[in-house]
């Protein structure tokens, strides 16, 4: 399988018990699998995993949100950018796809609240960072919601990890 060419910042708060460059550079080949343009090594993703404060200043500078959440997605390329360059792996240097930032707590309390490992949680965002990197967008409508969830869903059953939204 094929990915996204990944780059990890890794905050010592989100501790050494989980191997977060495996753990993400899984979770990117199993979308790569099931989303076509994501499966694309000429293509550069920046992933953080910060903590809520880091989080919460991106979110309010960025989205005038003054609060932390679980991720956010900074895309760098448009749909369409995405896609052409989807077209054409040519094994040059990497297209900058965008960033991807993870709020510590706000990941543990969710990961608690749903009653799933940290890792797993992680896994879930890491992949729904991605899908928004390439131009998914839940919060445009119904169908697109519905798109991104099942993409979502498939890649997670490819690593073994259960539907999330059936709870």
């Amino acid at each position: 399988m094929t990915a996204p060419t990944l780059e990890l910042d890794v905050s010592p708060e989100w501790g050494d018990d989980v191997d977060w460059d495996k753990l993400t550079h899984r979770a990117a080949e199993a979308i790569g699998a099931e989303a076509a343009e994501l499966a694309n090594p000429d293509m550069l993703v920046s992933v953080v995993f910060a903590d809520d404060a880091e989080v919460q200043v991106l979110n309010r500078q960025w989205r005038a949100k003054d609060k932390p959440t679980n991720v956010l997605s900074f895309p760098m390329l448009s749909r369409e950018e995405v896609l052409r360059a989807s077209e054409m792996k040519n094994g040059g240097a990497p297209a900058m796809l965008g960033d991807i930032v993870l709020a510590r707590e706000t990941c543990m309390r969710e990961a608690a609240e749903k009653s799933v490992a940290l890792a797993v949680h992680a896994t879930h965002l890491v992949i729904h960072g991605l899908l928004h990197l390439a131009g998914y967008d839940h919060e445009t409508g119904a169908a697109e919601a519905e798109e991104m969830e099942a993409l979502e869903v498939r890649a997670l059953a490819r690593l073994g990890i259960a539907d999330p939204y059936l709870s």
